[in-house]
């Protein structure tokens, strides 16, 4: 049986997307305003934020929220961390791959996930310790045993451009050992897709908490690995991380730590 607060995480989703959806159809008249250097926020944005937030505090009052947007909503030992579209540059060029990030957090601990894609229709969900789900079947890690043959995800430091010489290093060490590499866009999609098999390891820095959170519990669920480029798992904080199957994951790690 679901658990009821991803029940709720699950309509939230789902009512954020079919706002995206109908917005996606008439791009031209969504408003679109500057956060920072390379950083949009649309009305979109805003209202699927506003729609979740209504769903969570109609069934939870008192729970806090974190969200992208709108900033903290202080409560109790429940917080509900909520990206309502990652990938807004994707949405705004008519990119299709974006998604709604919802996660539930119990005191330090994330208990609930869901990473909604509303375009293709892909419902990501995990609860801890009951393992991860697309569209109700199973999630499981990829099996690759080394970078030869991987297909690795990333996300370039577009808003820490003192950041890029360091990551590009890295980028062209993981470009000659690995098969291929992608950067769609959308870091808790991207996460979703490592927990899917979809891509055998993925890392990033300068990501906020709504970013990882549900995507983080994704992969633990789908029985991966997770820890900050430096080796530490206190990544929900610093937003660097680096995700992997367990087979992978030591090895990305000697890539990133000699470069």
């Amino acid at each position: 049986m679901t658990h009821p607060l991803l029940n709720i995480a699950v309509t939230a989703a789902r009512k954020a997307g079919s706002i995206i959806t109908r917005a996606f159809d008439r791009r031209e008249a969504v408003k679109i305003s500057h956060k920072s250097e390379n950083d949009f926020v649309t009305d979109i944005d805003r209202a699927a934020e506003k729609a979740i937030i209504e769903i969570i505090h109609k069934a939870y009052p008192s729970h806090s929220i974190l969200a992208e947007e709108s900033g903290h909503h202080h409560g109790d030992e429940y917080t509900w961390i909520i990206d309502p579209l990652d990938g807004t540059s994707n949405f705004i060029h008519g990119f299709p791959h974006f998604a709604v990030s919802i996660a539930v957090k119990h005191k330090d601990s994330i208990e609930h996930g869901v990473v909604y894609d509303p375009i293709k229709q892909e419902l990501f969900t995990a609860s801890r310790g009951q393992g991860a789900k697309l569209n109700r079947y199973r999630l499981r890690v990829s099996q690759q045993i080394s970078l030869k043959g991987a297909l690795l995800g990333t996300g370039f430091p577009h808003k820490d451009i003192e950041r890029l010489e360091h990551y590009l290093k890295e980028f062209a060490d993981f470009t000659r050992k690995a098969a291929s590499i992608r950067r769609p866009g959308a870091a808790a999609l991207d996460l979703a897709y490592v927990a899917a098999g979809r891509l055998d390891g993925f890392w990033e820095y300068g990501l906020s908490p709504w970013d990882i959170a549900a995507g983080a519990l994704l992969i633990t669920e789908a029985g991966g690995l997770l820890s900050e480029p430096n080796g530490g798992q206190n990544y929900l904080s610093t937003g660097n991380i680096v995700a992997a199957n367990p087979k992978l994951m030591d090895e990305m790690m000697g890539v990133i730590s000699s470069a």
